[in-house]
């Protein structure tokens, strides 16, 4: 299958060398060209050092390379997703599989990514959305990974399935596009909230604790929004969830280890030097949470950090004590 890469961050990278392993024709874009020939040059992406990008790869920053291609993956940060996909639209075909792989939800419209692809391509594409626990500093070295496939389109979700599947990177299948995306966006706000308890030198049973309730808010706001809520029990929502906290490779956690440790907001983003997307993201769950009448007490509270120079132990001393709840909402006794 001939196939477009657009992005070439480690994410990006780390899915088009898997798409060559697998003998598809792969072309990967980026977004400078100075970036693109330094790593058509080097053939390795600083991102992922020691890992050999094959001759194979073909690299550009002709946004046209997705001209002809079967299925376009999407690896852009973010914010990057409306612009990159109102340039790419001229160029693509109807019923092109596009591959969302970016994980947010667009500032200002409140938008799931597939969803603003779609505006920008005026619905003539066919959408899936991959997702799940994925560091991509583990996947370009083949250690054996997870992924959910989701779309409305059966098909296109198993066709996605098939192209990316091997030995070390098994992928499922969903119809819930919806609460994939939504279970990807919104755990990097309590993955941020993990690293700002690392930070602020609490243990284990915190660190539980915040897992546990955030995932419940999270899913009640993904089932609020059309989110199915076996998704949030899945891959794509405790699996990813999991990996984003624990691991230092997330830039969510390394964000929050620093603002636990007394930095500023605005130090810690700049600290890391990339995109630290529970930040955004926190902004735009206080937004939807508003609209749809959830209770995100977590999420509340990491905006109130992170937005209004809140106090972190006074954050946390009422988050402690809320008023009593029931742990399952809807049983009775």
């Amino acid at each position: 299958m001939r196939i477009a890469v657009v992005g070439s961050g480690g994410w990006g990278t780390a899915l088009a060398l898997i798409l060559v392993e697998n003998g598809h024709d792969v072309t990967m874009w980026s977004y400078k060209a100075e970036e693109a020939e330094r790593l058509s040059t080097t053939r390795e992406n600083a991102l992922l050092p020691g890992v050999l990008l094959p001759e194979e790869l073909k690299i550009t920053s002709d946004i046209s390379c997705v001209r002809g291609k079967n299925m376009v993956v999407f690896a852009t940060p973010s914010f990057a997703v409306r612009e990159t996909a109102k340039e790419a639209a001229p160029y693509l075909a109807d019923q092109t599989i596009i591959v969302t792989v970016s994980k947010g939800i667009e500032k200002g419209t409140s938008l799931r990514l597939s969803q603003v692809i779609d505006e920008e391509t005026n619905g003539r594409c066919r959408l899936v959305a991959l997702s799940g626990p994925s560091h991509a500093e583990e996947v370009a070295r083949k250690i054996p990974t997870g992924c959910v496939a989701a779309s409305v389109d059966r098909e296109a979700a198993e066709i996605v399935q098939n192209v990316f599947m091997n030995e070390h990177f098994r992928i499922y299948s969903s119809p819930d596009i919806v609460g994939v995306e939504l279970a990807a966006a919104l755990k990097n706000v309590i993955a941020l909230c993990y690293g700002v308890c690392d930070g602020l030198g609490f243990g284990d049973n915190t660190r539980a604790l915040l897992m546990t309730r955030g995932l419940t808010e999270t899913a009640r706001l993904g089932v609020a929004m059309g989110g199915h809520r076996d998704t949030f029990a899945g891959l794509a929502g405790v699996g990813d969830l999991i990996v984003t906290c624990t691991s230092m490779h997330s830039r969510n956690h390394r964000a929050g280890i620093l603002i636990g440790q007394g930095m500023s907001v605005d130090a810690a983003l700049k600290e890391i030097g990339a995109v630290v997307e529970g930040y955004y993201a926190t902004d735009t769950v206080k937004t939807l949470a508003e609209k749809y009448g959830i209770e995100m007490p977590i999420s509340e509270g990491a905006y109130q950090v992170l937005y209004n120079g809140k106090d972190l132990k006074t954050v946390m001393s009422e988050l402690m004590m809320r008023s009593k709840k029931h742990e399952i909402e809807d049983a009775s006794w």
